[in-house]
């Protein structure tokens, strides 16, 4: 039996795509089809917001074409594929001609040819729907954050907002945004709104955002209460509105195979989670970072990224967590580690602002084990470990810097899409990290080192 493989995204699933799964069915026997995971077409440089990846496998599915369909995750698939499932033809359209030469190694490579004047493109021109975002804060985190619209189906930064109205100006000259004087009115004229501003200001802005009908994509975290973020997000729910925090290493794709490789039974049970993530950049770098006034401090500023990993495989719920921290002159943790006992596992995460670790993520389980290097939370690559180390497979990704592209896909697919919840990072799970927060600031099962 002579197998062919091909790939793409399949987006707006159209006649052109199915002429295509059929020349290359034509080639052979029996029809794999591989479905782009990250949803990002190269040709043209951005990231797709209209079908979710499960909305197109079930379109290619629907065209009765395919004998099986798999999933394209990470960089260097196709070659893993091609032997896993011992392929004798690559096809791909002729628009990459020579640009897979390179698996002439393992099969055969075939271009064929495009079906002329039909495209995704054509067809995402004609059914254009955008989503107008404002930027309120314009600092660090938006100078990066904005470029990053470009990088999205959909998206158009339209409007931003900061009390220091210089950096407003000075963000908003190079993309014909308006600069907004108050943030009423950044509110007032767009569809949706990204909260970059410190923490202690986030539940007012979130909150009245959405009391004005507008979806919400804010910086994590998203508020340092827990029962402030169900209250936000029951109120996002009663309105039918997206509120999403905006917590970069959940939406990336290599973290997200990670979850799905552990969730599968790879590593077996989950017994235990390591991460940690720390700066050692010096006072003068950290001024709002160690200012009390503004919340400052290791976990308030990097907490939600180390808890991440631990909610989303081992849940939001657990018996009981020990948080130990060194305080600074004027009482900001500079080193915090907590240690959460679950139901049947242990997880610990460790913060340093001042002071230095590791920063690496360790997932331990029953049958071996996940490390991911530092920095873990950029992640574009990790390994699946085992006793036996010829088991040991590595996975490659690309890490799109600052990464923040992928958070605003989300969003706006939500959007577009009227998915008001994410599964990269539930409203449980969100809640989970607030709780988190407010333990700490309690000082509840708290111990000064």
């Amino acid at each position: 039996m002579k197998k062919v493989i091909t790939y793409g995204t399949y987006d707006l699933l159209h006649q052109g795509h199915i002429n295509l799964l059929k020349r290359a069915k034509d080639l052979g026997d029996y029809l794999i089809v591989g479905v782009t995971n990250d949803s990002f077409d190269r040709e043209r440089g951005k990231l797709n917001v209209r079908n979710n990846v499960l909305e197109r496998v079930d379109a290619v599915r629907d065209t009765g074409l395919a004998d099986q369909i798999i999933i394209e995750d990470y960089i260097g698939q196709k070659i893993d594929d091609i032997q896993k499932y011992d392929v004798d033809i690559f096809a791909i359209g002729s628009d990459w001609e020579g640009k897979f030469d390179y698996l002439k190694e393992y099969c055969e490579v075939v271009y064929l040819p495009r079906t002329e004047g039909i495209s995704s493109t054509m067809l995402r021109s004609e059914t254009e729907e955008t989503v107008s975002i404002g930027v309120a804060g314009c600092g660090r985190i938006a100078r990066r954050f904005v470029p990053e619209t470009d990088k999205v189906d959909a998206a158009v930064l339209t409007a931003v907002y900061d009390v220091d109205e210089e950096a407003a100006a000075s963000l908003a000259e190079s993309y014909a945004a308006e600069v907004c004087h108050d943030y009423e009115t950044l509110v007032s004229k767009v569809d949706a709104v990204y909260i970059a501003t410190p923490h202690i200001f986030h539940y007012g802005q979130v909150r009245y955002a959405l009391e004005q009908g507008k979806h919400v994509l804010c910086e994590t975290p998203l508020v340092l209460d827990g029962q402030q973020a169900r209250e936000l997000y029951a109120l996002a729910e009663s309105k039918n509105l997206v509120l999403l925090e905006a917590n970069k290493t959940a939406f990336s794709p290599a973290f997200n195979h990670m979850v799905t490789l552990v969730k599968s039974g790879l590593i077996g049970d989950v017994v235990g989670i390591d991460a940690s993530e720390s700066k050692l950049w010096g006072n003068a770098n950290l001024k709002r970072e160690l200012d009390p006034s503004m919340a400052g401090g290791s976990l308030y500023e990097m907490g939600s990224y180390p808890l991440l990993p631990i909610v989303k495989l081992l849940g939001p719920d657990y018996r009981n967590m020990n948080i130990y921290s060194r305080l600074n002159e004027d009482g900001v943790d500079v080193y915090t580690r907590g240690v959460i006992m679950h139901e049947s596992a242990v997880s610990s995460f460790q913060l340093g602002l001042g002071v230095k670790t590791e920063g690496d993520l360790v997932v331990s389980g029953t049958k071996g084990y996940v490390y991911v290097p530092s920095p873990w939370w950029k992640t574009d690559y990790f390994e699946l470990r085992y006793e036996d180390q010829n088991l040991n497979k590595k996975y490659f990704y690309t890490w799109d810097e600052p990464g923040l592209r992928y958070e605003i896909q989300e969003f706006v697919s939500c959007i577009v899409n009227n998915r008001m919840v994410s599964s990269r990072l539930t409203p449980r799970e969100s809640i989970f990290m607030a709780d988190v927060m407010q333990q700490f600031g309690e000082r509840n099962n708290f111990f000064e080192i």
